[in-house]
């Protein structure tokens, strides 16, 4: 959750008229921390605008071998997710948990279900 643009500017003014990043703070009610990192990036950017929250930043690892996953999957259609990981891991040095191969696949619409003759007969 981020603070109002208001407060933000609130607590600059009173730094800038001579109190303590500290003293303000406390006077405005938020953490030492915060205030000072709000006056940094001010007198960095002159901006009191938050910083972008959240998002994707490692899919990109992944989908640099987009066409090499896809033409895997394509030549040995029952691959798990485990396997194509350890394939990553092994022809690039590429360390991927399962959960990032599943989310590969679900930006593409791609499901991976395996049937369930295939899961019976593994059974036995």
């Amino acid at each position: 959750m981020t603070l109002s643009n208001d407060l933000r500017h609130r607590v600059i003014a009173a730094v800038d008229d001579g109190m303590s990043r500290r003293a303000a703070a406390e006077r405005f009610g938020v953490a030492p921390s915060t205030a000072i990192r709000w006056v940094q990036q001010w007198r960095r950017t002159g901006s009191v605008q938050p910083r972008p929250q959240g998002g994707d930043n490692r899919s990109h690892r992944i989908e640099v071998h987009a066409d090499e996953i896809l033409a895997l999957v394509d030549e040995t259609p029952d691959l798990t997710l485990a396997e194509i990981a350890a394939h990553l891991e092994r022809a690039h040095g590429l360390r991927v948990v399962q959960s990032t191969v599943w989310r590969f696949f679900e930006r593409r619409g791609i499901t991976l279900k395996k049937n369930r003759t295939r899961q019976r007969a593994r059974a036995a």
